[in-house]
C-alpha cells in the first residue's frame, strides 16, 4: 500500500511513517507538511497512491474544503482525515465532504494501521461507539448456506469475518468477548461491527441481531 500523510506536525508525521514502515515493510509512505505540498505530491503520484491522509487543521486545508478539493480531483482514491480532536460535528463534516475515514490522533499504532487497512479495503472508519446494550438473544448460525442465499437475494455481501462477527452479536457477546475469542484488537472488532451494521442497513447491534434471525439465524 502507498500512503500520503499530510500533517504539519513533523514529529507526528515521522512517527507515523516509522511505525507503518516497521509494521508493514511493503508500504511506501509519502509525506507533506501542508495542503499545497500534498496537492503537488498527488499530481505526481496519483496512479500510485492507495490512501490520502489529511490533517484537518494543517495550513491550506480551510476546514473540510481541502477534503472536498482532493475528493473532486481524485474520486477513486480513499481519503481519511486525521485530527487531535474527534468531535462528532468534525467527523460528520469530513464524511460529507468525501472522506471515508476519520482518524483521531489518540489511536494506538496498531489501531491506526487497522483503520488504514479498513479504509483502503473499501470500508469506512468512523470513531463512534454505540453504548446501547445488545439484546440478549441466545442463538447460533443454523445454516450458513441459507444465510448466504438470503443475503444474496437482497443484494448484501458480508465478508467471512463479518458473518463471524454477526454470529457473536446474535449470541449477545460484547465487543471485548468477541475480541478475546478471535484474538483480535478491540478496535478491529468495533470496525467490523460498524461495517456489518451499515451493510445490513441497521443502526445498532440489537437491530443487527434481529436482522440476522430474519436472514437465517435460528434459536
Amino acid at each position: 500500500m502507498n500512503i500520503l500523510i499530510a500533517d504539519d506536525h513533523t514529529l507526528f508525521r515521522e512517527m507515523c511513517t516509522e511505525y507503518i514502515a516497521r509494521k508493514r515493510p511493503e508500504a511506501k509512505i509519502l509525506s507533506s507538511k501542508n495542503f499545497a505540498d500534498a496537492c503537488e505530491i498527488m499530481a505526481n503520484n496519483k496512479d500510485n497512491i492507495s490512501l490520502i491522509i489529511l490533517d484537518l487543521c494543517m495550513p491550506g486545508m480551510n476546514g473540510t474544503e481541502g477534503v472536498k478539493i482532493m475528493h473532486e480531483k481524485y474520486p477513486k482514491i480513499p481519503i481519511a482525515v486525521i485530527s487531535g480532536v474527534a468531535k462528532q460535528r468534525d467527523v460528520d463534516a469530513c464524511i460529507e465532504a468525501g472522506a471515508r475515514g476519520f482518524f483521531p490522533k489518540t489511536l494506538s499504532g496498531m489501531a491506526l494501521i487497522s483503520a488504514i487497512e479498513l479504509v483502503i479495503s473499501g470500508e469506512k472508519f468512523i470513531p463512534v461507539d454505540y453504548e446501547e446494550p445488545p439484546e440478549l438473544i441466545h442463538a447460533q448460525m443454523s445454516n450458513n448456506k441459507n444465510l448466504d442465499e438470503n443475503l444474496k437475494a437482497i443484494g448484501i455481501y458480508l465478508t467471512k469475518r463479518e458473518k463471524e462477527i454477526l454470529s457473536f452479536l446474535v449470541r449477545g457477546c460484547s465487543n471485548q468477548e468477541i475480541a478475546d475469542s478471535l484474538g483480535l484488537q478491540l478496535v478491529t472488532i468495533k470496525l467490523h461491527v460498524r461495517s456489518t451494521c451499515q451493510k445490513l442497513g441497521v443502526k445498532n447491534r440489537t437491530q443487527a441481531a434481529l436482522k440476522a434471525k430474519e436472514l437465517g439465524v435460528g434459536l
